[in-house]
């Protein structure tokens, strides 16, 4: 018992030094220069109707139809070259597949929201480029309010990052300093929360917002697992015995490491993250679903190009993370991670016994990779891929309230089991 004392008292000290390395990288960070306003209703956020891309190689221009003008900013960014633009929430009322197809400078763009308060549009670039010209033409003359970008190719010695590496704007973290970007069941714990003895159960349904996930047949990975998730919520507090907390319960982009702090600031007792994959057509078919915990080295090629995938998330929502410190505080923890890895198969192999009576399980269902989103050292967690988007059978089982009943109810079966054992082993070393 000394010694496991000790043990958390050297993780207490790690997280607290985790922490303090968080609180200094996040202050250099800035989020959009427009201020959240989350409680002013959708129908008055500014339209956005139409997007189009003119030019060529060497100048490229464009054009974002509005019904209002906004405040924004644009920078550049390597590796790989994009231009990000923030503004004010946005209600995009695009086309289906607007910034699919690219020209001139742009080889795609994508847009949605990244925090309530602030949307995003990112492009991908086929080079280095500058923004030559970026403004907002007022409506005039029964034409809309519109935002204009105008690049220019320069050559790849010239290209220049906007910013400096150290002071580029980032997303506001989820927790410390947007607490209105987080569900109201992980904001500060209050006193009614701190007399709630209960097990928090986080669960991450993944991407959102900017980030689409995996696409087919006109559903979107984001979608469907944010559907799944706010049913297994649903399942898990009408039993009653657990606190769920959802790292997000609307199409709002959460950033990885955020997602992880949910569950730490909360000392979850388990963290869940859903997800639903896809295979490239040039690598066949597969379906059912896959339990994934993390390890250090992939168990397989498959499991390998998946983590790299979901690692991308970041980047795909316009900017690469940095790396999380690897500092003494590694040392202090390596113990503690070790025991949540025990403890995150445990649940894995739970996990699949109770799914395969259910649903239709992958030939190989207990895989792992090394997941950004899995890393907290203190909190089992497992990524739970539902079913590949990709596939016909799996995908008309996505959309079924009925497969997603059944489904849910062997995974809440799962945590229930394996949460009551650990409170009934805490309770007898006690």
């Amino acid at each position: 018992m000394a010694s496991r004392t000790n043990q958390r008292v050297l993780l207490g000290c790690a997280l607290l030094c985790a922490a303090a390395l968080a609180c200094a990288d996040s202050s250099r960070l800035s989020a959009a220069e427009s201020q959240p306003q989350p409680t002013v209703a959708a129908a008055n956020f500014p339209i956005a109707s139409a997007a189009r891309l003119a030019g060529d190689g060497k100048q490229t221009r464009f054009i974002l139809d509005i019904d209002q003008a906004v405040t924004f900013r644009a920078i550049t960014l390597a590796d790989p070259y994009r231009v990000v633009v923030d503004v004010p929430q946005v209600n995009f009322q695009l086309p289906t597949g607007t910034g699919s197809a690219g020209r001139g400078l742009v080889k795609a763009f994508r847009y949605g929201l990244v925090m309530p308060g602030g949307s995003r549009i990112v492009f991908d670039l086929t080079g280095p480029a500058k923004i030559a010209k970026s403004y907002v033409v007022e409506a005039a003359n029964g034409q809309p309010a519109r935002l204009v970008l105008e690049l220019e190719e320069v050559d790849r010695t010239a290209f220049a990052p906007s910013l400096a590496p150290e002071n580029r704007p980032e997303l506001r973290p989820a927790i410390a300093e947007a607490p209105a970007t987080v569900p109201s069941t992980a904001a500060p714990d209050t006193p009614q929360q701190k007399a709630d003895g209960r097990p928090v159960v986080v669960i991450d349904p993944g991407h959102g917002g900017i980030d689409n996930g995996t696409q087919s047949s006109g559903e979107s990975e984001k979608n469907l697992v944010l559907a799944f998730g706010l049913a297994l919520r649903d399942r898990l507090e009408k039993g009653g015995k657990f606190r769920v907390v959802m790292t997000r319960d609307d199409d709002t982009f959460i950033p990885l490491n955020d997602r992880t702090k949910i569950a730490r600031n909360l000392n979850a007792a388990l963290f869940v993250s859903i997800h639903a994959d896809a295979l490239p057509r040039a690598e066949g078919d597969a379906q059912g679903a896959t339990i994934y915990t993390l390890s250090d080295k992939a168990s397989d090629a498959e499991a390998q190009r998946l983590a790299d995938a979901e690692n991308r998330a970041d980047a795909i929502a316009g900017f690469n993370l940095a790396e999380e410190p690897t500092d003494v505080a590694d040392i202090l923890i390596d113990l503690t991670q070790r025991e949540t890895r025990t403890f995150s198969n445990r649940f894995a192999r739970l996990l699949m016994g109770e799914m395969k009576s259910t649903v239709r399980m992958h030939k190989h269902p207990l895989k792992s990779a090394g997941f950004r989103v899995l890393k907290a050292p203190d909190v089992p967690s497992v990524l739970v891929e539902i079913g590949y988007v990709s596939n016909k059978a799996d995908l008309e089982h996505l959309v079924s309230e009925g497969w997603r009943s059944r489904a849910v109810g062997s995974m809440a079966q799962a945590i229930d089991a394996f949460l009551t054992k650990r409170m009934a082993t805490a309770g007898s070393s006690n």
